[in-house]
């Protein structure tokens, strides 16, 4: 028997039933369990059902855009800042400097290089802008 229920275990809880609800009573709690434990197994079996389509979609594809979409170029991060002229009046002013522009590339091979990124230092920079590590010492 399940969970080591034995025979004699059942006939006592439903003599304990009988005494407590009284003979009117049972067929109709009977009758409503009966009732809720179909119900359940319905339920599970439609979740379980409605879960294995839900599997076995092919995945759509999403929607192509309606508008010719092109991809950028890369951009250099040390690339010159785009300026753009200021016109106040009948004279032209100085160009302005774009508030997102890049620091300057350090010139040629005069910069230290990070041994763990790679990245280029400053000369006099002592550990990596990108990473933090100790850069190496120059030898004089």
């Amino acid at each position: 028997m399940p969970f080591g229920i034995q025979p004699i275990h059942i006939v006592i809880i439903v003599l304990v039933a009988f005494l407590i609800f009284g003979a009117n009573k049972l067929p109709e709690m009977g009758r409503s369990l009966g009732k809720t434990i179909s119900e359940f197994r319905k339920g599970t079996k439609e979740a379980a059902e409605g879960f294995r389509e839900e599997v076995q979609k092919p995945a759509v594809p999403p929607a192509a855009p309606s508008f010719p979409v092109t991809p950028l170029p890369p951009a250099d991060p040390y690339a010159p800042a785009q300026t753009a002229p200021v016109q106040s009046g009948p004279a032209q002013t100085a160009p302005v400097q774009s508030v997102f522009a890049q620091p300057a590339r350090p010139a040629g091979p005069s910069g230290n290089f990070c041994i763990n990124c790679g990245n280029p230092n400053l000369p006099e920079a002592r550990f990596c802008a990108n990473c933090g590590s100790k850069l190496p010492e120059k030898i004089v």
